[in-house]
């Protein structure tokens, strides 16, 4: 947050350009953009002076103490005293620079008290009863030192939407100092205190285009028989322990905060964090559809939407607002239940009015922006359902002026109306409901506070990890934890037909065909560490957003293909077995084959088939999954080595059976080969077949690479397309729309010349 701008007696200060303001030159080809890269805007940056966090505000009127020649230099430095005492800010001092630092509850709170310390008003102690001011006396010139006895705090909420404080200065004047939105300031001005109030609102307006974060300033002197019957009514209210006491406590503070004598208003610059525009933009082409829900002015949250290309031009705009002559005229009269009945119809007019609109234009793409009031509204049961279809409908919705509770069941409309996973991300106090709401709630820790950290389910630093996050670790989680369960599927499958088939073969008997340690330890050591490591270390291409979207690699069809392939595996390696067993002479002496030797040999291929199958699953080869796969192989061998040298009171079916029988036998060596290869074939055909012919997203980067041309840029994007959505909002959408202009405006001409060509030689 840095402070920008401000309006003091209807008079605008500062002359910084914003990024939004950036932003629209570059959208509207204004030639502000040009001047800035030329140089040609002199923004009165003070080449040797070190730039202040929280404070980018430059007008030569205002600072070094030249306030002291503007006109009203009273309220100027009135505005500048409320904004050093008004907050709930704490000095820190460092003991070797002396300079004083603030920690406050929020980021723009901070921009206000460093403002004022930059202009003439030093706020440099606090304690419960006094706050203490390095003040620039117009007077004499120099720096005095004041302090105020602080004797109530009446909290910023957002039901408030303000904070006041009341203070009494050394003169003994009682001052009632306030600062909070637009929305309800002006509205508890005292008729004689609205001189600036046109000229304000107009500035107010100014600043929410450009992007900033408006804040009216407003005070009032009291006498000491008011301030005694507030305080008496206050001091009741918050020791009472009822379940009313926070409506006492708005009583008592809704009596004092009313005829008001405005001051003017703030602006500050919530700057947007780097890479936000292209993190949008790559989000959207991976059919992730996108709300942004805000405390911000409607004006404000345009413009930002323009400027990170959730909005963009050429892009219809559905407003709904109660910001209407008839509604304002009702709001004046005083009668809520009419305000109340005739804003219900209003907004579900509004609704449905946008319902055809769009129903209408199926060419066309929309964007929803809807206030804080309208969306009151909108979110009560009888118009909730169609808000929902119309917003589902539009490719960008921002909802304005929305308060916490808002944002909470905004997000439980869109998670419970569509069935579909909502992902929440905020940075501040007021996103908590909406994170918690969410089915996955992300908290970017920062000047904000970490209360939306501590309330989410995932924390990063900054938006643009929100890219790398969902769309790289995201997939890869998604690919690997559906690869892991279909895996556990084929090998378990695998294991457990065997096992039936051999029990159907012998009438029922009851004899199990393996040894009891050997069906203990199949998922416990041959086979399980080789899957771990599939869901821990494989790896595939970023640019597949849209496998874990359109769910391609955990589909029924999916799941069902893994079990059929652990069908087939098994009846290979159990008839193959079994028919090569049967007859044939196991040893030199002519012995055949016992049910030991055949079930040692089914459970051999059994083990090495179902990692062989995870070497042909496997993506990227790390050298853990090497030693899991093989050591999983090499470690059966040991096993059986060492279990069958055992007692045979302990080994029973195992005792010696791989020293003395299995590898002295040729055919052993011989069959576990032979039944390998012919189980992996048919799994290996299929892979090669679809890769050629039917091949999916990864499949098609692979080709990319065998083919060489992974660094045709051309190839590699027509490739990339099919696994992008197309997109409406972002940097994509906007160049994409660029496109279609230029390419539309070609064809025009071209048919111009064309019938013109016509004319001249139907003319000769």
């Amino acid at each position: 947050m840095e402070f920008v701008k401000c309006s003091i007696a209807g008079t605008a200060y500062g002359r910084g350009i914003t990024e939004v303001e950036k932003a629209m030159a570059r959208r509207k080809g204004s030639p502000l953009m040009q001047d800035l890269e030329n140089g040609g805007i002199d923004d009165e940056q003070d080449e040797g002076k070190t730039p202040v966090k929280g404070f980018n505000f430059k007008d030569s009127r205002v600072m070094d103490g030249n306030w002291i020649r503007e006109p009203h230099a009273d309220v100027i430095e009135k505005f500048f005293r409320l904004l050093a005492i008004c907050h709930t800010c704490i000095p820190e001092i460092d003991e070797e620079t002396r300079r004083i630092t603030y920690e406050a509850e929020s980021p723009d709170e901070a921009a206000f008290v460093i403002a004022a310390r930059e202009l003439g008003f030093e706020f440099y102690q606090r304690t419960q009863t006094t706050i203490s001011l390095h003040e620039f006396d117009p007077m004499s010139g120099h720096i005095v030192e004041r302090s105020y006895r602080l004797l109530n705090i009446l909290e910023f909420s957002s039901a408030r939407k303000r904070m006041s404080v009341i203070v009494r200065d050394e003169e003994g004047r009682l001052l009632l100092l306030s600062k909070g939105a637009d929305s309800v300031m002006f509205e508890r001005l005292a008729k004689d205190g609205t001189g600036y109030e046109e000229a304000t609102r107009k500035h107010i307006n100014d600043y929410a285009d450009a992007g900033l974060r408006t804040l009216v300033l407003a005070y009032r002197e009291l006498d000491e028989e008011e301030y005694e019957e507030f305080n008496r009514r206050f001091s009741a209210a918050k020791n009472s322990v009822s379940a009313d006491r926070d409506e006492k406590i708005e009583e008592a503070a809704d009596m004092i905060e009313r005829d008001l004598v405005l001051l003017g208003a703030t602006a500050v610059e919530d700057k947007l964090q780097n890479g936000v525009p292209e993190c949008i933009d790559k989000l959207a082409q991976a059919g992730i559809k996108l709300w942004v829900l805000t405390g911000d002015k409607m004006e404000t949250a345009i413009n930002i939407g323009f400027a990170c290309s959730l909005l963009r031009q050429g892009m219809k705009q559905i407003i709904i607002t109660l910001e209407t002559p008839d509604i304002i005229a009702l709001e004046k009269s005083g009668n809520k239940e009419a305000v109340a009945k005739a804003s219900k119809e209003s907004v579900v007019r509004q609704i449905n009015e946008g319902q055809k609109l769009v129903s209408s234009s199926s060419d066309s793409s929309f964007a929803l922006i809807i206030d804080g009031k309208s969306l009151t509204y909108a979110l009560e049961d009888d118009a909730k359902n169609s808000f929902l279809q119309l917003a589902i409908s539009c490719g960008s919705v921002i909802c304005c002026r929305s308060s916490p509770k808002q944002k909470a069941l905004v997000t439980r409309l869109v998670k419970e109306g569509t069935r579909k996973v909502t992902l929440a991300i905020g940075d501040g106090a007021n996103d908590v409901g909406m994170l918690q709401e969410a089915d996955i709630g992300i908290g970017i820790s920062g000047a904000e506070g970490m209360q939306a950290v501590m309330s989410s389910d995932v924390a990063i630093a900054q938006f643009r990890f929100l890219e790398r996050l969902l769309l790289v670790h995201g997939h890869w989680c998604y690919r690997r934890i559906s690869s892991m369960i279909c895996y556990f599927f084929y090998k378990n499958i695998t294991f457990g037909f065997t096992l039936f088939f051999y029990e159907a073969y012998t009438s029922f008997s009851g004899e199990p065909a393996y040894n009891d340690w050997f069906l203990s330890l199949y998922n416990v050591l041959f086979t399980s560490l080789p899957v771990i490591a599939l869901g821990v270390f494989d790896q595939d291409f970023p640019m597949l957003y849209q496998e874990g979207v359109q769910n391609v690699l955990f589909s029924w069809t999916r799941i069902l293909g893994w079990m059929l392939n652990g069908l087939a595996s098994a009846a290979i390696i159990f008839f193959f077995c079994t028919h090569i067993f049967q007859h044939q002479a196991f040893r030199i002496g002519g012995e055949v084959a016992d049910f030991n030797v055949l079930g040692a040999a089914m459970y051999t291929c059994v083990v090495w088939v179902v990692n062989c199958q995870m070497a042909l699953s496997v993506s990227y080869f790390t050298l853990i999954q090497h030693v899991f796969i093989w050591g999983g192989i090499a470690l059966w061998y040991l096993f059986l080595v060492v279990y069958g040298a055992i007692s045979p009171d302990y080994s029973t079916t195992a005792y010696m059976v791989f020293v003395e029988e299995l590898a002295p036998a040729p055919s052993y060596w011989i069959v576990t080969l032979f039944v390998v290869v012919a189980t992996l074939v048919p799994y290996f055909s299929y892979a090669a077949v679809q890769m050629r012919f039917f091949p999916m997203y990864h499949n098609m980067i692979q080709w990319i690479r065998h083919e060489g041309r992974a660094d045709d840029p051309e190839y590699c994007q027509i490739v990339r397309q099919r696994s992008v959505r197309p997109t409406t909002v972002g940097l994509s959408a906007r160049l994409d729309m660029t496109v279609s202009e230029l390419a539309r405006k070609a064809h025009d001409v071209a048919h111009d010349v064309v019938h013109v060509a016509h004319d001249a030689v139907h003319a000769l």
